[in-house]
């Protein structure tokens, strides 16, 4: 059966912003570095690359992160351009910064007006606890009060990083519990699934909470069954993601041609590699 993929978690970013410490992690010993190099700035080519890997549209995730990463706000100038740029190919995934942003609502003016359709927390990147809103945290409330009201999907990194400086203590999925509860209508999307230390946190969240999903970027395809063992049964709650161009990721349709080989049915396959995007990011 061929089914058109949509991957929900890729990373196309400004690399020139990246430290160069991290930066060497994320290319890791990959053949094709300067070939993603080149891409990272041009849209025609990434374009032309979704073709050869036959993958239909992907969700881009930029955030700012200056302290750990090197991204300032400009990565969502060139976040929102660069998927202006990829046509309805390309849906654009920003943030603000929940310690660092000075006047969340105009940054979550800017972020509509630019078209974004979801923002990201990285909770590891971002040093902060998703929920940190409860005790105060002005802009968390504002943005996802806004994200909620706008229809724009939260995006929360769960589970571990290894970046230097990432502080993993703020990443266990169960603060999310917090965010279900107090924006009901916020669409949820638990990335990475909570890998590799708090996958059945998520999957409790996902089955609790009707505005929940999981996407399963970052998770060898091969062990997908391994960390969620009753991933048929909840297909409905999972979305595809490769986490496209990270270290260990040979490419968005080699991770789907591996996950296409899994013992699912074809309604589920079909669910996680394209229906639940749709559902949760639109068409």
């Amino acid at each position: 059966m061929d089914i058109p993929v949509i991957d929900a978690h890729i990373h196309v970013q400004p690399w020139r912003m990246v430290k160069p410490e991290a930066l060497r992690l994320m290319q890791g010993n990959r053949p094709d570095v300067a070939r993603l190099s080149e891409m990272m700035y041009d849209p025609a080519m990434f374009l032309r690359h979704l073709d050869e890997e036959r993958i239909e549209r992907v969700v881009n995730i930029n955030y700012v992160s200056p302290d750990i990463m090197g991204f300032s706000e400009e990565a969502l100038v060139y976040a929102a351009d660069y998927a202006r740029r990829c046509g309805g190919r390309m849906i654009a995934v920003g943030s603000v910064h929940p310690t660092l942003t000075r006047d969340p609502d105009r940054a979550m003016d800017g972020l509509i007006a630019a078209g974004f359709r979801g923002i990201k927390m990285h909770p590891s990147h971002q040093p902060c606890r998703p929920n940190a809103y409860r005790e105060g945290n002005r802009v968390l409330e504002t943005a996802y009060r806004r994200a909620e009201e706008a229809g724009l999907v939260l995006v929360v990194h769960t589970g571990t990083s290894i970046f230097p400086g990432a502080r993993n203590v703020h990443a266990d999925p169960i603060y999310c519990d917090d965010i279900a509860i107090d924006f009901p209508r916020l669409r949820i999307v638990l990335a990475h699934g909570g890998r590799p230390l708090w996958m059945e946190t998520a999957l409790f969240l996902a089955r609790r909470f009707p505005n929940v999903t999981i996407d399963l970027s970052g998770i060898p395809p091969g062990k997908l069954l391994e960390y969620f063992p009753r991933l048929e049964e909840f297909a409905d709650k999972m979305l595809w993601g490769s986490d496209w161009p990270a270290p260990g990721v040979r490419g968005m349709r080699a991770n789907a041609d591996r996950f296409l080989e899994l013992p699912l049915s074809d309604g589920a396959r079909r669910k996680i590699l394209h229906e639940n995007a749709e559902r949760v990011f639109g068409p």
